[in-house]
């Protein structure tokens, strides 16, 4: 059998991988469109802020190390055309020279690409001071950038999870940054009251944080670059060295539905829980397709675990297995300066979309025994049912070092398992004084809002 991955990022590697580890006897080639296969994309900040150095330690494996599990590698080769009656994938090298690959079976993992939202540019680029951060390529291109032309001063496009990544990166390199966000605050994944304390966090580093905003256009002028457009109804107008739109991504779909695939949630290819695309030996994965969302149902939701996962179960079943996709719940977590910021599950308006019946409520507790120095207190929002009491999400904002990225995870884990609120009490969490306590913050929290959803109902 020869299966074919297209894409050289986490859905494509991982297909790869799933697929020799299985069967070692299935010839597996990768065609990837740079010369950087399976490197981390979510590394890229670290590399800018100068705590991850050289560029390579971003590869998650090299090059000897991918063809080291009998894997064929195609890179600067992009595939242009999928004959899905022939089973041919047409390619063309960095040369411009066209060739063809025949399948067994093919994995589409072409990603997403950028988005500008719009935003008029005219003919100003990279060259001008007008980045976009997306691949190896957009992280030398900046790089080089910043190298030759030390810009003073930066305007960041965007507050979600790259665009705060970015805004720490390029203070620590010592820029002044202006960060202007859509919507009424930073980090829209989160519930504003949240959200606000992410905010201060990048003030007090510095950071000049503008919400309302609706960039509508990038200039050129005598004192640098101009971004203008509106902030709540009225004209706005910010000017820097150097412009980074972050503002989300777009699916690239056009290889597989010139081929014939459907597409739903977000532009995306749609796939079943098998990442099948419809098309006779053709699978997909990735940023590219919908995501089946355990609570939402089928929506799009790029993320880099996600991607992994897709990739995984589509490299089992292409060779006969007969895995399923078991569903995202959107969980995510950054690091902005010395704060951390967590999700998972459903917020408000999410659940009510549902067919919840919502109620959120913010609960104070610290990450640890407060007799132990060094206490932290972390802000915890959770989501529930007030009917069913089932738990819905978690949001969470506290320090670095106040082990979030753990917390979110145990509400991950009950949302998995479809836990109720209530339930969090009864699980046997781990405890001492200078990591947690006997009822640890993520059970605090959920016992707050059993507490609030009582006296709710008692009314």
């Amino acid at each position: 059998m020869h299966l074919v991955a297209i894409g050289g990022s986490d859905a494509g590697i991982s297909t790869a991988l799933r697929a020799r580890e299985l069967d070692p006897s299935v010839d597996v080639t990768v065609v990837v469109a740079d010369s950087y296969p399976n490197f981390s994309i979510c590394g890229i900040p670290y590399y800018f802020s100068r705590e991850v150095n050289p560029w390579q330690s971003l590869a998650h494996r090299t090059h000897a190390d991918l063809e080291a599990t009998g894997m064929q590698l195609r890179l600067d080769t992009l595939a242009t055309s999928i004959d899905v009656a022939g089973q041919q994938l047409t390619v063309r090298d960095a040369n411009g020279q066209e060739s063809t690959i025949a399948y067994d079976e093919l994995m589409v993992g072409t990603g997403a690409s950028p988005s500008t939202a719009g935003i008029e540019a005219g003919r100003l680029g990279p060259d001008d001071g007008v980045h976009v951060l997306h691949s190896m390529g957009d992280t030398f291109v900046l790089e080089r950038y910043l190298d030759e032309h030390q810009p003073e001063t930066a305007i960041i496009v965007g507050a979600g999870y790259v665009g705060l990544e970015m805004a720490e990166a390029l203070t620590v390199r010592g820029l002044h940054v202006t960060q202007l966000q859509r919507g009424p605050e930073v980090l829209s994944t989160l519930d504003p009251e949240l959200g606000a304390l992410v905010h201060d966090e990048l003030t007090r580093h510095g950071v000049d944080v503008v919400t309302g905003t609706r960039v509508q256009q990038i200039t050129r002028t005598a004192a640098g670059l101009t971004v203008t457009g509106e902030q709540d109804g009225t004209e706005f107008a910010r000017t820097a060295d150097l412009v980074l739109v972050v503002v989300g991504v777009r699916p690239n779909t056009s290889l597989l539905t010139d081929a014939g695939a459907s597409t739903g949630a977000g532009g995306a290819v749609v796939v079943d829980e098998r990442m099948r695309t419809g098309l006779p030996h053709v699978w997909a994965a990735g940023d590219g397709v919908v995501t089946h969302h355990r609570l939402l149902g089928v929506t799009y939701l790029p993320l880099g675990t996600t991607s992994h996962k897709q990739g995984r179960v589509a490299g089992e079943n292409a060779i006969g297995g007969s895995a399923r996709f078991a569903g995202s719940l959107g969980t995510q977590v950054v690091k902005v300066f010395d704060l951390v910021a967590a999700r998972t599950g459903l917020r408000d308006h999410e659940a009510i979309a549902a067919g919840h019946t919502p109620l959120s409520g913010t609960a104070i507790a610290d990450d640890h025994k407060a007799y132990y120095p060094g206490a932290n207190p972390l802000s915890i929002r959770i989501t529930g049912d007030t009917e069913s009491g089932l738990l819905l999400g978690a949001q969470l904002v506290g320090a670095r070092g106040a082990e979030i990225a753990k917390r979110v995870d145990t509400y991950a884990t009950a949302l998995h398992h479809g836990m109720t609120v209530d339930a969090m009490s009864d699980l046997d969490l781990s405890y001492t004084p200078p990591l947690g306590s006997p009822w640890d913050a993520v059970q605090v929290a959920t016992q707050a809002w059993t507490r609030q959803a009582r006296s709710i109902i008692s009314m």
